[in-house]
């Protein structure tokens, strides 16, 4: 076999290819069997799926940005809800008039994701020569292509979430999808062949992720030594992953089913695979990132390897750069208690300009930028199976004990925590754990996967100021001012919302295919999404 290992590394998924990215003839290339000859060898490859998971290059350069699992998804997560304030206009792109097919950051992220993908599919296909060649045990060889299918289901679901419509959009889930991707593009040929296939629906596209989660669950070890059980995928993530895939489809049957896998029967709440369980303090993910019961995977970032201060979380989410307050929105919010501890260990006020503003205190490493990137916290396995089993059964005691082992380490006043009773009906119960999702999850950019979810949820949908689903106003950095901050006080000043938020069905709602995607590919140039022609 005479495929080119260097090739396939610096693809982007098919069609955005170089004269020099597709000579298959340079004098650098790696052959395959030279590349997976030894076990060491093929560890090596494996991590480098890692390090594309940590960061690619942007569009241009050669500067490593946050795509696709850096600060850069995470703040898009968060500019694209309505709790983050845009401080600064480096993603103001991610929801304003500004964004085109042309804009790099969409261009970033679809092409560093599927760079990723490339390098899985070069990589198993790697490990499985390998195994044939005795140069790695069947089982060591099956951990290895677990791993990057983990991988390559997250990058998958990631796409969807930003440049597809959700599950719920058709009955069938019959809609565009995104490209699927399972073989490596390492010739001129395959290159062509790939042009052929076009965006998948996203039912198809659903299916292909849950074939990779189903067989790194079977294949992956049940935990690692160090901080490699959190940064390396185990079988608790593939579990915790698969609950989530299941909650943006609203299979909820499959949500409590996977969830049970890692939750033991009744409180406090443990994993039997892993032996997850969430810390003490809210703090605890953030404060030892590399060492702690709760997180289950995250993107590791060190002093010497990170994604630069284009891509640090640390580096966007506090006064580094601060590019990023939170809103006075969720500050604001009375169903954020003053004394929840949250607000103590995970917030923190400093002076910009003229405005004494919150910030994240999620990730503290400033100048070094080795904070880790949270992917999959116990705190999200909990409260997806708090809501999964209020959606299916109602306001019974495990569905608010899910919600209670989550909220009551930062809501320690006994007289404050919710019990049975609290809730007279599952509304009123579905309604705290969404609240709450906005608490936990702040600065993690889960809340534009939770818009995005929920668009065609009757009930529970996020909506935007005309009534229908979508995102909400938000709050302007140029129209605040310190005194706009009233914590816990249940009111908004209305002259700092200043940000028009749009429903689902403006063509912002989720990202264009690319330009350098649809000029590549004709196939998808006929497949953009709506508005964006």
């Amino acid at each position: 076999m005479k495929n080119i290992l260097s090739i396939l590394f610096c693809l982007t998924l098919l069609f955005s290819c170089t004269e020099q990215a597709i000579d298959l003839d340079q004098k650098d290339a790696i052959p395959y069997d030279v590349a997976f000859a030894t076990a060491d060898r093929c560890e090596l490859a494996i991590v480098g799926c890692y390090d594309a998971a940590q960061s690619g290059y942007y569009p241009g350069n050669n500067q490593r940005r946050g795509y696709p699992f850096g600060a850069a998804t995470v703040q898009q997560g968060d500019m694209k809800g309505e709790l983050m304030i845009n401080v600064q206009q480096f993603f103001a792109v991610t929801y304003n008039g500004d964004y085109s097919v042309s804009s790099p950051n969409g261009q970033a992220h679809w092409e560093c994701t599927y760079q990723m993908i490339n390098k899985i599919n070069i990589v198993i296909e790697g490990l499985r020569t390998a195994a044939e060649n005795g140069v790695l045990t069947q089982e060591k060889a099956a951990d290895g292509e677990a791993e990057v299918r983990f991988l390559r289901a997250l990058g998958l679901h990631e796409l969807l979430v930003y440049f597809a419509l959700p599950y719920a959009a058709t009955a069938d889930a019959s809609h565009y999808g995104v490209p699927i991707s399972t073989v490596p593009i390492n010739t001129i040929d395959k290159v062509e062949e790939a042009k052929e296939a076009g965006r998948a629906t996203v039912a198809a596209t659903y299916s292909q992720i849950l074939d990779d989660l189903e067989f790194a669950e079977q294949n992956l070890a049940a935990t690692r030594s160090g901080g490699l059980k959190i940064s390396r995928a185990t079988r608790g993530a593939a579990i915790a992953l698969k609950a989530r895939v299941y909650q943006h489809m609203g299979n909820w049957t499959n949500v409590i089913a996977e969830s049970g896998k890692i939750v033991s029967a009744t409180a406090p709440f443990t994993s039997p695979v892993g032996g997850y369980a969430l810390t003490e303090d809210p703090e605890g993910p953030f404060a030892n990132n590399r060492s702690n019961s709760e997180s289950i995977f995250s993107i590791e970032n060190s002093a010497l390897d990170n994604a630069t201060n284009n891509g640090s979380l640390s580096q966007f989410y506090f006064t580094v750069r601060s590019l990023v307050a939170v809103s006075p929105i969720i500050i604001n919010a009375d169903y954020w208690l003053e004394s929840d501890l949250r607000r103590e260990q995970l917030l923190r006020r400093s002076q910009y300009g003229s405005i004494n503003a919150f910030w994240s205190w999620k990730y503290r490493a400033g100048t070094v930028m080795n904070d880790w990137t949270p992917i999959l916290r116990y705190a999200e396995v909990l409260l997806n199976y708090a809501e999964a089993e209020a959606r299916q059964n109602g306001v019974t005691q495990k569905a608010v004990d899910l919600l209670n082992a989550v909220r009551n380490r930062a809501v320690t006043d006994t007289e404050l925590q919710f019990s049975l009773s609290s809730f007279a009906n599952v509304d009123e119960l579905m309604d705290a754990i969404l609240k709450e999702r906005e608490i936990e999850f702040l600065a993690e950019g889960r809340r534009w996967p939770d818009i995005h979810r929920l668009t065609y949820d009757s009930k529970y949908a996020i909506k935007s100021k005309d009534g229908k689903a979508g995102v909400p106003e938000k709050a302007t950095w140029g129209s605040m001012k310190t005194e706009s901050y009233n914590p816990a006080s249940g009111v908004v000043d209305p002259a700092i919302i200043k940000t028009a938020g749009y429903n689902f069905e403006d063509r912002k709602y989720i990202f264009p295919i690319p330009l350098s995607e649809i000029s590549s590919n004709p196939k998808i140039a006929g497949q953009q999404n709506a508005g964006w022609n």
